[in-house]
């Protein structure tokens, strides 16, 4: 898929209704972003280690049960496309919140000049995550910040299916969103986590926005 066929298909979704559901609910589901073909090659480049910097054992980190690991640069094609993709379709949404919480709007209009602003922040590692769980492995409720620089947005792109591929290991959510109140806007911060899985295997590709130290 080229990139411009990425955008394209990441840009057809309602977006109207995934901003509404965001700020109703502080998460939201997208249409289908890839094809099986494409969610099996991603989720089967786990084992070439070549394209990672690092691997983390939950259990050893008490974070829960099951392994993750960081792409290294350069991105596979499709993973850096599909960044670059939803990047300027979650800014509007970033810097909305911000002026509802009277916050400051770091981020500026191209994701390469917001990973730059990152970089000069001592933030220079690849935060962009493929992970791997299988029979018993669960995640902890935890945040994906790395520093000062934090885009307030992710997104997580299953690549089996829930039902068929794995049981269990439902994707847990704990608020995301400004909220109203009667003194105005407070943050609600994000927390997130994987129930366990019961069976079979469960494989997920996180897109961060910002970088790591």
């Amino acid at each position: 898929m080229s990139s411009t066929r990425t955008a394209e298909r990441v840009g057809a979704g309602d977006w109207p209704g995934i901003v509404e559901e965001l700020d109703a609910h502080g998460c939201a589901p997208t249409h289908r972003l890839l094809t099986a073909a494409q969610c099996r090659s991603l989720a089967d480049g786990y084992d070439r280690t070549e394209r990672f910097r690092s691997t983390v054992d939950l259990a050893r980190y008490r974070f829960g049960s099951g392994q993750y690991r960081y792409f290294a640069e350069p991105l596979p094609g499709l993973v850096r496309e599909l960044r670059a993709a939803f990047y300027p379709l979650l800014l509007p949404i970033a810097r909305d919140w911000a002026a509802r919480l009277g916050r400051p709007a770091p981020w500026p209009d191209t994701l390469e000049e917001w990973l730059a602003h990152c970089h000069a922040a001592g933030q220079a590692k690849c935060a962009q995550i493929l992970l791997r769980y299988g029979p018993g492995d669960w995640n902890a409720l935890h945040r994906d910040l790395f520093g000062e620089a934090v885009f307030p947005l992710q997104v997580v792109i299953g690549l089996d299916a829930p039902g068929a591929d794995y049981t269990g290991g439902e994707f847990l959510l704990v608020e995301q969103r400004p909220v109203a109140s009667r003194r105005g806007w407070s943050a609600a911060p994000v927390r997130h986590g994987v129930s366990a899985v019961r069976s079979g295997r469960r494989r997920t590709l996180g897109l961060v926005f910002h970088d790591a130290s």
